[in-house]
């Protein structure tokens, strides 16, 4: 549904900290599903873990937060409201279920919970073989 091409021109993340590969399907004002492709290249594997390489949260936290930006971004309607930008602020009940490792692809699954005019909450899942790796609800706010 949306490539790297689109993703670029949605977000102003680039390497090494654009976390986002592909959208996989997007309802606007609904949800979205993403796709992030987990290689050893990763810059942030060189030292976390040397020999036990796992993906920091932190970074899928922001990838579940750039696909909560795509879903905004494929959700408004005003085009000046489309060159806003949101920032991630707020992170409630993170929970990492099982670590992501290089190989992983990881799907990213986003459902908005509210939409205001400066102000979204949203329902994050990250799922790896379909299984449940971690999960959070973000707000981001325009700033």
């Amino acid at each position: 549904m949306l490539t790297i091409s689109g993703i670029v021109s949605k977000l102003p993340h680039r390497y090494p900290f654009l976390l986002v590969d592909r959208v996989i399907s997007c309802d606007p004002g609904q949800s979205i599903v993403s796709i992030k492709n987990v290689t050893i290249n990763e810059p942030f594997f060189v030292g976390h873990f040397p020999d036990n390489p796992v993906m920091p949260g932190v970074m899928i936290i922001e990838a579940m937060a750039q696909t909560a930006g795509l879903l905004l971004s494929m959700s408004l309607e005003c085009e000046s409201e489309k060159n806003s930008v949101y920032y991630l602020a707020g992170i409630d009940g993170a929970r990492f279920r099982s670590p992501v490792t290089p190989g992983d692809t990881m799907e990213i699954k986003v459902t908005m919970l509210m939409n205001r005019t400066s102000i979204s909450k949203y329902a994050a899942r990250v799922y790896c073989s379909g299984n449940l790796m971690a999960e959070a609800d973000l707000l981001c706010a325009k700033v």
